[in-house]
């Protein structure tokens, strides 16, 4: 599998990466055995990124995923966990909270040391400049102590992930949902702020919370009705020509060549081959082209997240 520098931390990661919200149970029933076979056939496959986080599941996701790498595989991959974020609308960005939960993290996935470490969804805090002091201090005191080798924070708004890779010595960030079909702003809004400190990016949600399903997002997503619309449209229009949107959208995710990983959330292994096939078969030009016009009208339309107003 093709591996791309994570920014400047001297690691190669694999152009595709497993995301571990659904080992969390948050999308349905997943077995051990399931999850512990599609960990194993991802790495296999040259998988080198696995990103979880403690409001998974309420920390289910690292405990599935802790047992999963048992045996020796922990050590062929790279482990992302998050902190701060502990269920829905429960957040702890104070440096008390933080370390509670990192620890918490460590216990469960059954390690010493993490290869990076976020503060998650920071979007939701109630006082940025809090969060790019303290957190970040808190952060980058866990990393001398051996706890994580590279930190850095995830969000939804680019504003203000721009805004902590450019006030914080920030080593990775995750961005999700806008690295797909619909939407390439963090190709062009926001890679050049990252590069110019030089952070690694992490294209998380490729498929943008379900938008480009052929179910669609689930009813609490907080996109605008037509965003829905218009990639239902799209849909269609991929399942008139024998394919699914699903496939097509991560397709066009690997394609983008400047993004060093993107994550897949699968959980089983049929899952996670669906993903691999889509890497290695060739896009469907015209298809493609035909998808970008019926999405023109909603192109790079965002919604509105925690409590950022920039």
């Amino acid at each position: 599998m093709e591996r791309r520098p994570l920014g400047t931390t001297g690691l190669s990661v694999s152009a595709l990466g497993l995301g571990g919200a659904a080992f969390g149970q948050q999308y349905g029933a997943v077995s051990d055995a399931e999850i512990t076979d599609c960990v194993r056939t991802a790495i296999d496959a040259g998988v080198n990124l696995i990103d979880t986080a403690a409001y998974y599941g309420r920390g289910a996701s690292e405990e599935f995923l802790g047992r999963a790498l048992e045996g020796g595989w922990r050590e062929k991959v790279f482990v992302c966990t998050k902190a701060c974020r502990l269920d829905r609308a429960v957040f702890d960005f104070t440096p008390e909270g933080t370390r509670k939960c990192v620890e918490g993290s460590l216990k469960r996935l059954r390690t010493e040391c993490v290869d990076v470490l976020l503060a998650h969804d920071i979007e939701f805090a109630t006082d940025y400049e809090y969060v790019f002091n303290e957190t970040y201090r808190t952060l980058h005191d866990l990393k001398k102590e051996g706890k994580a080798r590279f930190i850095g924070m995830s969000c939804y708004p680019l504003g203000l992930l721009k805004q902590a890779a450019e006030r914080c010595a920030l080593d990775v960030v995750i961005s999700y949902a806008h690295g797909h079909l619909a939407d390439t702003t963090l190709v062009t809004k926001f890679l050049p702020a990252a590069a110019a400190h030089g952070v690694g990016v992490i294209n998380a949600s490729p498929l943008a919370m379900g938008l480009l399903t052929n179910q669609g997002p689930q009813p609490w997503f907080p996109g605008p009705p037509e965003l829905i619309a218009t990639c239902q449209r799209a849909a269609e229009l991929c399942r008139s020509r024998g394919t699914d949107i699903a496939f097509l959208g991560m397709q066009f995710a690997f394609g983008l060549k400047q993004v060093p990983c993107t994550l897949t959330g699968a959980a089983r292994r049929s899952e996670l081959e669906v993903n691999l096939k889509a890497m290695s078969t060739p896009i469907d030009e015209s298809l493609l082209a035909e998808v970008l016009e019926v999405l023109a009208p909603v192109r790079d339309l965002t919604w509105k997240s925690g409590n950022w107003t920039g």
